[in-house]
């Protein structure tokens, strides 16, 4: 079979990847579609740091003694972070986004976190990225489920896009996902079964789903994809002097800016980089840490600056399974942990501040004796981006049992 066409199962989802043989379809529906979703012009990135980032390197409580005390070799010393609010600062690695807090674009949120004693990272991405706690029969993921309580059924099939080789927790379920590892690969996420004959052409493989939401959207998602080569993808260059990290972070980054840049109805996407588990040698200005740091922060400062304009009309929105614990263990690093931090960046978030009520770092303040505790339901903060940035109203839906309410928002955005 050429490799340039097949088909796979993975996790239910049905994936195409690697277009270069696109059927011709007509281009009037899609281009339809791109218009009524870009009459909201508002677009929500969620960035997923898995592993378990370090909350406490990141946005350090400088002001707090036990701080340096639990941790007298990783603490960043107050010289050393960059002062946000007289009592919080940034690892100094995070200097990138320290212009976007000081411009009101970059809020904070604190103690935030997932409210299970889960461990597990297995357990606890499933549970962030399904909205649903301490639940794991849940079918579908959060943002999905954002997608789907306002949608009017014309939609583009670029309305949810992934970068990476599959469609992840967060955008399962009825509204279909595009993934992409890059963009000349992609895949189409539904759920239905594989196609049996793995020869057969991309408008075949949809014919052998079952499921009624791909056989609405297949033949538009294949045009979408051919207008999206037309706009030479490869031949893309950052604007207004970005510079994206040449690593897979920020390839991930830049995509999504070309994918927002080429008006083809994106409304929400999903980006994920690992490696946060620091049980061993995390370092404190220099390290394990502070290279994801440096990653993380350049390649969403570049985003940033890439979109111009554009920027305003975006909300990214970061997040982790849980923190680490507040105490260096004996290898140089931190365990699993519970609360941790949230950044939230965009044009219309009020920024420049530190979200959330800080719980204390004292020893008898401290989650079952070890970890910083939480305050914030991070349901809150999801909740809040998803309804003012997607219109998604109806947040029993989006979190169920979660008592999201707009009284409850912390007024971030």
């Amino acid at each position: 079979m050429n490799s340039t066409r097949r088909g796979f199962m993975k996790n239910g989802a049905l994936a195409l990847v690697g277009t270069s043989t696109i059927p011709g379809f007509l281009t009037r529906a899609v281009m339809a579609e791109a218009s009524t979703a870009a009459a909201n012009n508002r677009k929500l990135i969620v960035i997923f740091q898995r592993g378990a980032a370090d909350g406490l390197n990141i946005v350090v409580p400088y002001k707090e003694q036990n701080y340096y005390a639990m941790r007298p070799t990783l603490a960043i010393k107050p010289e050393q972070v960059l002062d946000l609010d007289g009592f919080f600062g940034l690892h100094p690695a995070l200097a990138p986004l320290q212009p976007l807090y000081r411009d009101r674009h970059l809020a904070v949120v604190h103690a935030t976190g997932l409210p299970d004693s889960t461990r597990s990272h297995f357990d606890a991405q499933d549970f962030m990225e399904s909205g649903t706690p301490g639940l794991k029969a849940t079918p579908d993921g959060w943002l999905n489920r954002a997608l789907q309580v306002e949608s009017d059924g014309s939609r583009s099939p670029f309305r949810a896009v992934s970068l990476g080789g599959q469609v992840p927790r967060t955008l399962q379920g009825r509204i279909p996902a595009i993934a992409v590892s890059n963009l000349q690969d992609f895949a189409v996420g539904g759920r239905g079964p594989s196609p049996s004959p793995m020869s057969a052409t991309l408008e075949q493989m949809y014919a052998y789903s079952f499921d009624t939401v791909l056989h609405g959207t297949g033949q538009e998602t294949f045009e979408a994809v051919k207008m999206l080569k037309a706009t030479n993808p490869e031949k893309y260059k950052p604007e207004h002097g970005a510079q994206y990290p040449a690593a897979p972070f920020g390839n991930s980054m830049k995509q999504i800016a070309q994918l927002l840049k080429a008006n083809l109805g994106v409304e929400a996407a999903f980006a994920d980089i690992g490696d946060w588990d620091t049980h061993q040698n995390q370092g404190n200005i220099n390290g394990r840490l502070a290279n994801r740091l440096k990653e993380f922060s350049e390649s969403i400062a570049a985003f940033w600056q890439d979109m111009g304009d554009g920027a305003e009309q975006v909300t990214l929105i970061t997040m982790s399974e849980f923190g680490r614990t507040a105490r260096q263990n004996g290898t140089g690093g931190t365990d699993h942990g519970h609360g941790n931090v949230m950044f939230v960046l965009g044009g219309e978030v009020k920024g420049g501040k530190v979200y959330g009520k800080w719980p204390g770092l004292a020893n008898e303040q401290l989650n079952e004796g070890r970890d910083l505790v939480i305050t914030t339901d991070y349901r809150r903060v999801l909740g809040e981006t998803a309804y003012k940035t997607l219109g998604a109203k109806n947040l029993n839906r989006v979190f169920p049992n979660a008592q999201v309410d707009p009284s409850g928002f912390l007024n971030i955005v």
